[in-house]
């Protein structure tokens, strides 16, 4: 989700395949996270499987989410000790995986902190607010990384919610700027995250008054984004920029949705519960996820990922998937609903990285064809 932070990236070193190993590690976090998601929707799934089920949000969070952030913003450094933050992310959810809780646990203390010294040392160039917000995430996620060895996950939410929230908003500012954004709409930008910050703050010690106060500033987030995001303009433009803003836009429907729920639920059990979960981290992170790796995935790993129509389909079963979950599921109480609507979005999940895999590869091959054929031209 780094588009400004990769686009000026500094050229540095390449490190060839070990880019590549960075980003499947961080989809074998995935695929293990989704598999351990079937097991608690009630999938019947090989006995080795079912023990992914307790860490399937550190997974998809930490393992998954936390590890590709880490390896967009090590690229945009240049420098080879910033693939450290990767590097120990991602060995932390293999640890996870093979059940290594606390291996895991010292391995995503050590990429949290590593991703904040990446953001101070961008800060001896740049010093700005869409930095700022960005390294406030990193420094949630050390805060989540710490808490979840000794804390239950439904504790740390919360804090979870913030690093996400935060790097994707920082980033989204950076990229608001292009559009003439003005000073009284960064400051109230401004305003919101520092009270969307006291409110997860206060979550330990008043948990449900500041759950409340949280999704009441992510209300105000999700407003800001849909009036300021360039997305508003770019969805009038066809092709994979149409299709990036669509994303945006989804996405910043379901944070209103998910800062409603905060705000009217709290801390409240069962069905509100998966409702303020699922509407934030399926809805609106996965949404960023979809939209941005079309454009990030080729600066990360320079391998072409053109758009294809078929990212459509991914998308479409995604949110259909979650208002099955949430409207049929959670609020209606239909039978199978959470397990229909589950099951829908973790085929969205598998169909966009199929989608996205066979992209690439037919984009290559094509590449390689044209340049055999003008080598063998130029030859003749």
């Amino acid at each position: 989700m780094s588009l400004g932070l990769v686009a000026r990236a500094t050229p540095g070193r390449t490190l060839g395949p070990g880019r590549f190993l960075l980003l499947a590690v961080g989809g074998l976090a995935l695929l293990s996270g989704l598999t351990g998601a079937l097991v608690l929707l009630g999938v019947r799934m090989p006995a080795a499987a079912t023990r992914l089920a307790a860490s399937h949000g550190e997974l998809m969070t930490l393992g998954f989410l936390g590890t590709v952030i880490a390896l967009e913003r090590a690229v945009a450094l240049g420098r080879r000790w910033g693939y450290l933050a990767p590097v120990l992310s991602g060995l932390a959810a293999i640890a996870l995986v093979a059940g290594q809780a606390s291996l895991a646990g010292l391995g995503f203390v050590g990429g949290a902190v590593v991703l904040i010294a990446v953001y101070l040392a961008f800060a001896r160039g740049e010093r700005s607010l869409q930095l700022g917000v960005q390294a406030a995430g990193a420094v949630a996620l050390l805060v989540a990384a710490l808490l979840l060895t000794g804390e239950p996950i439904l504790d740390v939410v919360p804090v979870l919610a913030a690093f996400l929230v935060l790097t994707v908003v920082g980033e989204r500012l950076d990229l608001a700027r292009l559009g003439g954004i003005g000073k009284e709409a960064r400051r109230q930008l401004t305003v919101v995250l520092a009270v969307f910050v006291a409110g997860v703050a206060a979550t330990p010690v008043a948990p449900d008054g500041g759950t409340r106060l949280a999704g009441l500033a992510l209300l105000a987030v999700a407003a800001w984004l849909l009036r300021n995001d360039l997305a508003r303009r770019t969805v009038r433009i066809p092709g994979v920029t149409r299709f990036v803003a669509l994303c945006l836009l989804a996405g910043y429907a379901w944070l209103a949705v998910a800062g409603l729920a905060w705000a009217v639920t709290g801390t409240t059990l069962g069905a509100p519960y998966d409702i303020r979960l699922h509407a934030l981290f399926l809805g609106f992170v996965i949404s960023m996820v979809l939209g941005h790796a079309p454009v990030i995935v080729p600066a990360v790993l320079r391998v072409p990922m053109p758009y294809r129509p078929w990212n459509y389909a991914a998308l479409g079963l995604l949110h259909a998937g979650l208002l099955i979950r949430i409207v049929g599921g959670d609020m209606l109480a239909l039978p199978n609903g959470l397990l229909v609507g589950g099951v829908v979005n973790v085929t969205a999940m598998l169909l966009f990285v199929a989608v996205s895999i066979a992209s690439a590869a037919v984009e290559v091959r094509r590449r390689r064809v044209i340049g055999a054929r003008r080598a063998a031209a130029g030859a003749s």
